[in-house]
């Protein structure tokens, strides 16, 4: 009973993943359109909190697409890890 469970929330947390990674690409369009404006930019705490949030997929995609950050390490090399976390959570997830 218990697996059926985590394994469900193995789905939903796939569900969340996608989202978050969506929210999470727009972000960092908008913070590459604003850069070039040269109008206020999201700030760094607000893009990791959505990559820790289960959005790194996106905020990766958004880092190469659109190169607003590919200079800073930590999001050059944090974005990827976290991301791998993620993915290894839901993995553990759904085979349970």
């Amino acid at each position: 009973m218990s697996a059926d469970i985590l394994r469900a929330a193995g789905d939903y947390a796939v569900i969340w993943m996608i989202i978050m990674s969506a929210a999470l690409f727009m972000l960092m369009c908008i913070d590459k359109g604003r850069a070039r404006r040269g109008a206020r930019r999201i700030p760094e705490r607000r893009l990791f909190a959505a990559a820790l949030a289960g959005g790194a997929f996106g905020g990766g995609l958004g880092m190469y697409g659109f190169r607003p950050k590919t200079r800073h390490w930590y999001f050059a090399w944090g974005f990827p890890a976290i991301a791998l976390v993620e993915a290894a959570l839901v993995w553990w997830l759904k085979t349970l």
